[in-house]
């Protein structure tokens, strides 16, 4: 089964803009999203990603039914999200970054309650549920502590909580790191992964922190201008692109560095004692340039860093605007 299902899906949007004269406006039509198409199968991880204005968001508000397609199909736990909205509450949970469903001036405690009677779950099913929640989050120690005065962090843990104690089967993260430091962002990254092995909650993840995306998800979907740009593994993106993993060498005594094949030395530093080799995971390895170096020097430490996701979107954005550039001429 499907947890979720869009075909050729668009959403416009009408704008006025200034056109000649002073009282005059020109009709525009946007689309925020343009033939997308995508499943997400049950107990699947997905990040749904890409800029600023490239439709993610809206595309999270047409699943949810808070917006209403111009054309094309969706179907979210089997359900149509606008006309059996009430329904596909019970069966999904969402937690937008920026916006709260948590009651501001009451303790946190509260807004479970309240948000148990909303749901109609008896006590015996959601104060076992809470009380899990509570271990795994950390949230005993602001339970009682109203939502205004907590932490972004504490918050955050809190909304998640909210978003999973009527046990839906598929969770839609939007932004749920933003603002967060180091260590509650790995917090909460990890009570992610366990509610997923444990429970086979299906997540959406929208997010432009490519931590979020490394750690949590299996499957990449990249949108650009409401088409999808990329579907597919996170290894698979980067060689889709041609980005290059770096070997980082760090020898005993400074050498001359080695000519090594199928690799580019990118920079020699710490007055030599350090070299970093670029290379394509489709032509060599790690290993060999590593055989390589290591006939001419003594290396006493090394490391391999992946490409960063961000550049690898960039290059992405930038193929696929050259792509409809040379298209359109």
């Amino acid at each position: 089964m499907n947890a979720l299902e869009i075909e050729d899906l668009v959403r416009e949007y009408v704008v006025r803009e200034k056109a000649d004269g002073r009282f005059r406006r020109r009709r525009k039509v946007v689309r925020a999203v343009d033939g997308l198409s995508m499943r997400v199968a049950a107990g699947e991880s997905v990040g749904f990603i890409g800029a600023n204005g490239a439709g993610k968001s809206t595309t999270v508000k047409l699943l949810t039914g808070i917006l209403v397609p111009t054309s094309g199909t969706v179907r979210t736990c089997g359900l149509d999200p606008v006309t059996r909205r009430r329904d596909l509450a019970r069966r999904i949970g969402v937690v937008f970054g920026q916006r709260s469903q948590l009651w501001w001036d009451l303790p946190l405690r509260e807004s479970f309650r309240l948000l148990a009677a909303i749901h109609r779950l008896p006590p015996t099913v959601w104060r076992p549920r809470l009380r899990d929640l509570d271990e795994r989050l950390g949230l005993g120690e602001f339970l009682t502590t109203p939502v205004r005065q907590l932490s972004l962090g504490q918050r955050m843990r809190g909304e998640v909580a909210a978003a999973l104690l009527h046990s839906p089967g598929l969770l839609l993260l939007d932004e749920p790191t933003i603002g967060l430091d180091v260590l509650s962002s790995e917090r909460l990254r990890q009570f992610l992964r366990a509610e997923r092995a444990e429970r086979g909650t299906t997540l959406l993840l929208t997010t432009h922190d490519m931590g979020d995306v490394q750690r949590l998800c299996d499957r990449v979907l990249v949108v650009d201008r409401g088409r999808a740009a990329y579907d597919g593994d996170l290894p698979g993106l980067v060689r889709r692109v041609g980005a290059r993993r770096v070997l980082v060498v760090d020898q005993r005594e400074p050498v001359e560095p080695a000519r090594v094949d199928d690799a580019e030395l990118l920079a020699v530093e710490e007055g030599g004692l350090r070299l970093r080799y670029a290379f394509s995971a489709e032509e060599t390895t790690a290993a060999a340039v590593l055989a390589q170096v290591s006939r001419r020097s003594d290396v006493s430490d090394l490391s391999v860093e992946e490409p960063d996701i961000a550049d690898v979107l960039r290059t992405l954005y930038a193929t696929s605007v050259g792509s409809a550039g040379r298209s359109e001429a």
